[in-house]
């Protein structure tokens, strides 16, 4: 689980301001650290059907927000996946 606090460190530093959650950049990064964080959940309870269908949610709605932005401002999707190693 995220805290308060570091949400407002995300959004602040890909956003811009940290009353900039609405941006494609910080709802990027905040989808990447919430699916990061429940990684470890998983090996742990590999079973959790219901939660993986929530990660897998999560999953793609990052995919589509990485889209929107590739088509809409490619060098800050390249600059955005670089910076949270994303693609490979």
């Amino acid at each position: 689980m995220i805290s308060r606090e570091e949400k407002q460190e995300i959004i602040t530093k890909y956003g811009g301001d940290a009353a900039n959650t609405g941006s494609t950049q910080a709802q990027i990064a905040l989808l990447t650290f919430r699916i990061n964080d429940l990684q470890g959940h998983f090996k742990k309870n590999p079973k959790d059907n219901a939660g993986i269908r929530g990660l897998l949610k999560m999953v793609g709605q990052r995919r589509r927000l990485l889209k929107y932005l590739k088509n809409n401002d490619i060098a800050q999707y390249r600059a955005l996946i670089a910076e949270l190693g994303l693609r490979k």
